[in-house]
């Protein structure tokens, strides 16, 4: 599948290296432009530095990148390269290699392996049951609004073949897309040894999934009905991603003890398309509260400009 204009800017920017507040990829910005670093938010030289820092919104988390993406500019950043567990924001990866390998008309059968991988996990389901046989476009909402275990287990098995064969398909995705601190040891994003992101590689992510036009649907709407039929019961899927009531248009929540609250989120703002995460909030609350500063913070910034 070709990737197309947010997959390219994202490469973009990933290959510039470390970048803080309005800086960006070397043809989006004045050769002139440097920069200089406050309290773990990297502020543009030409800016009063001390409004900048005043200004910007207080992040409790424990990392967030902003992205703007319509000038390539970056105005937030705190501890964006550090290697952190991601939870659910996993199943973004998930989605997109899905999407690589299969045909949204494809069936897959659940198993009770799918099922129980989700309860034995203590994991968010799809509420899916053994012997139902579903379309893969109908797992895509499975995955990504309820955040369903049972449905990403079930596409990883179909598709790797085998977990493990999903697993290396997606570190292979992640080197393939320039994701160079990201390596995944599942394709839901349960605790386990060896796997992590980071804020800035969510986001290059999170901007090239959302140029599928499929994710992009799926990602955007609060609720999904499947009716019932003569091989599955019907389900209504909910989104778990409640900035989408504040103008949001994407992408995933994610929550695990280790890695905290999270959320990949996209947003127009003023005319301008803003792509920003979230890691390691302390609560659901927060971590939508967060979301929405840096958001309503960033689209002031452009206003005023």
């Amino acid at each position: 599948m070709r990737i197309g204009l947010i997959g390219a800017l994202s490469a973009a920017v990933l290959a510039f290296g470390s970048v803080g507040p309005a800086a960006a990829t070397a043809s989006a910005i004045p050769s002139t432009a440097s920069s200089v670093t406050a309290s773990s938010v990297t502020v543009p030289m030409g800016i009063p530095a001390a409004a900048t820092v005043r200004d910007a919104p207080t992040v409790t988390a424990r990392a967030a990148y902003l992205v703007d993406t319509t000038a390539e500019t970056v105005p937030f950043a705190k501890r964006d390269t550090r290697r952190v567990p991601v939870a659910s924001l996993t199943k973004v990866m998930t989605a997109y290699v899905v999407r690589q390998e299969a045909s949204l008309d494809d069936v897959i059968t659940i198993t009770a392996a799918d099922v129980m991988h989700a309860v034995t996990g203590g994991a968010t389901s799809g509420g899916l049951r053994p012997g139902e046989r579903l379309t893969v476009r109908e797992l895509l909402y499975a995955l990504m609004l309820p955040s369903g275990a049972d449905a990403s287990h079930a596409l990883a098995e179909r598709y790797g073949p085998g977990t493990r064969g999903f697993v290396d398909k997606m570190n292979a995705a992640a080197a393939k897309l320039g994701l160079r601190d990201t390596r995944y040891a599942n394709p839901d994003g349960l605790p386990a040894k060896g796997g992590y992101s980071t804020a800035r590689d969510q986001v290059a992510l999170a901007r090239i999934a959302l140029d599928d036009p499929v994710i992009a649907v799926i990602a955007k709407k609060r609720t999904h009905t499947v009716a019932a039929s003569k091989v599955h019961r019907a389900h209504v899927w909910r989104n778990t991603n409640t900035l989408l009531g504040y103008g949001a248009i994407g992408l995933k929540t994610g929550y695990t003890a280790a890695a905290g609250f999270c959320l990949t989120f996209a947003a127009v703002r003023n005319e301008h398309t803003f792509v920003g995460v979230v890691l390691g909030e302390a609560s659901e609350a927060s971590r939508l509260a967060t979301a929405r500063k840096l958001l309503d913070w960033a689209g002031e910034e452009v206003s005023d400009a």
